[in-house]
């Protein structure tokens, strides 16, 4: 269906009518090709670690990489999209992404690839700011919006459930291309390839210029920013690594050297005429919150991806496809909860849609928190079945996480000037980003504490145990009591923090009831509501 926009300074060029449905379709590929590449490659990361040889030490920096240029670019990505040009940024960002998976398909060593995923995450950091801007300056303020923002969050959430899904999928198939069989691995790469530079080709067509303004870039802001976000996403995310933690010398230095630039960062935007971080953007008491909210919330969400995937492949025994298709009923759940909540937003206030979103997220994880067990010496069981103890609390966290992504996105971009809509979307996806590493260095080192705990005490307990029977176990039953020791301490670990990122969504809660005071009426309008700056 065709809508004309109203006539805004950055729709009124081009052909005047603009087909907005294919316009999202594009904004929201380009999102979810984004999105899901932080998590497409995890499941293939054994097999690439045998065809390239790469160290167990440095597998990690294939997810690593993409997490940092991504994040650290972010707020440089939105300015510049402001600058020069959201459309053109766009462009520039699938397209630069497109390559970067060309060349990471087609790596023949450690070093080409970890690069590609470097230069992937460049492209991202230029593409999705771009997008969500996009969405802000093409569809007017009201129901188009709303519905935009609910297909926009929707492709957000659900991407690290795709990624899982096509990520098992294709690491399973081996098809001839060229005459040449490839590598299932290979295929997580370069299925982008076609997706990036289509979006390319097509967004002349489909979507309007924004006014650019070149020459006002802060460099000493962009450098300053960007190195102090490396920083601080270098060291969570190493905080999060078992092997380091947060006593490890490497991620102190990086997590103080990042304050310190962002501190520097914040003197020089408070200094400079033309910053990459405009004051004006964070003056706001409802954007600030939307900020902070969704920095928690992705902090839960990415954590439970991550532990309940090993759950199911290490202590539940699922292949790597079965743990994909495992997360599908996350999408649909997500589809679902932002379609109700695009349409309620229309009605009631953000806080209480938000609101009841993160509550339900809180009682998915405190629901995973309480997968079953047996840790008793003789009797070392894990209990916990699919449908009874996992998909309940999928789909619940999936519409709850549905409900909150679109009133929280609104609020955070809502009254932006077109001028700010990039940088706006760079600070959201920022806390996204950042909120996500410090998530999982928070909750790994209280898995990790509790899982050494729980080995050790049970290892005692197994030795007491066979020393008071006067008999000593074959190799194979040595073995097989080890496994389950290692399966019955990692769930107690994965239990704890699950709890702990149920704590951490809830205070995410409580802040939205408290301090989101905008109202659904405010938002179907593009000016800012009075009297919530601070």
């Amino acid at each position: 269906m065709t809508i004309t926009t109203p006539s805004r300074p950055e729709t009124s060029s081009g052909s005047g009518q603009r087909h907005l449905g294919w316009a999202l379709v594009l904004i929201s590929v380009a999102q979810l090709m984004v999105v899901l590449d932080a998590t497409i490659a995890n499941i293939a990361l054994p097999f690439i670690k045998s065809d390239l040889g790469i160290a167990q030490a440095n597998l990690s920096w294939i997810v690593t990489g993409y997490a940092l240029a991504f994040g650290g670019l972010l707020l440089l990505g939105g300015r510049l999209g402001d600058l020069y040009g959201r459309r053109r940024m766009l462009m520039v960002g699938v397209s630069i992404f497109a390559v970067a998976s060309l060349l990471g398909g087609l790596a023949s060593s450690e070093g080409l690839l970890l690069g590609a995923r470097g230069l992937q995450g460049l492209g991202a950091a230029i593409a999705s700011p771009a997008a969500l801007a996009l969405i802000t300056t093409t569809f007017p303020a009201g129901p188009q919006r709303n519905r935009a923002f609910s297909v926009y969050a929707a492709m957000s959430g659900a991407g690290a459930a795709v990624g899982l899904i096509l990520g098992g999928w294709l690491t399973g198939l081996e098809p001839t291309l060229l005459g040449h069989v490839v590598d299932g691995w290979r295929l997580t790469f370069l299925i982008n390839v076609p997706i990036g530079l289509a979006a390319a080709v097509a967004a002349p067509l489909l979507l309007s210029e924004s006014e650019s303004h070149p020459g006002e870039l802060d460099l000493p802001g962009a450098l300053s920013g960007t190195l102090g976000l490396v920083g601080v996403v270098y060291g969570l995310t190493r905080a999060g690594n078992r092997l380091y933690g947060w006593s490890d010398p490497w991620t102190i230095a990086s997590l103080v050297a990042g304050v310190a630039l962002l501190v520097t960062f914040a003197g020089i935007e408070r200094r400079v005429s033309h910053p990459l971080l405009p004051v004006r953007i964070l003056a706001n008491r409802t954007r600030a919150t939307s900020f902070v909210v969704m920095m928690l919330v992705p902090a839960a969400m990415f954590s439970m991806f991550y532990f309940l995937s090993l759950f199911v492949q290490n202590v539940m025994g699922f292949s790597p496809l079965r743990t994909g298709v495992a997360f599908l009923p996350f999408s649909a759940g997500i589809v679902l909860g932002a379609s109700v909540s695009s349409k309620l937003i229309e009605k009631v206030d953000p806080r209480w849609i938000a609101g009841v979103g993160t509550a339900m997220a809180g009682a998915a994880l405190f629901g995973f928190s309480r997968l079953p067990y047996d840790d008793r010496i003789g009797h070392l069981a894990i209990n916990a079945h699919y449908s009874s103890n996992l998909l309940p609390y999928i789909v619940l966290m999936s519409v709850g996480m549905g409900l909150t992504f679109v009133p929280l996105t609104l609020t955070a971009v809502h009254g932006v000037g077109d001028r700010d809509s990039g940088i706006g979307s760079g600070v959201l996806n920022t806390m996204q980003q950042v909120g996500g590493a410090l998530g999982l260095a928070t909750l790994s080192t209280v898995a990790v504490h509790f899982t050494q705990d729980k080995a050790t005490s049970l290892g005692a307990a197994a030795q007491a145990a066979a020393s008071q029977g006067g008999t000593s176990a074959g190799p194979d039953k040595l073995h097989a009591l080890q496994q389950l020791i290692a399966q019955v301490a990692y769930t107690e670990g994965a239990t704890h923090a699950f709890l702990t990122g149920a704590g951490m969504i809830w205070l995410g809660t409580l802040i939205a009831l408290v301090f989101l005071n905008a109202r659904h009426q405010d938002l179907a309008t593009d000016e800012a509501p009075e009297g919530v700056g601070v």
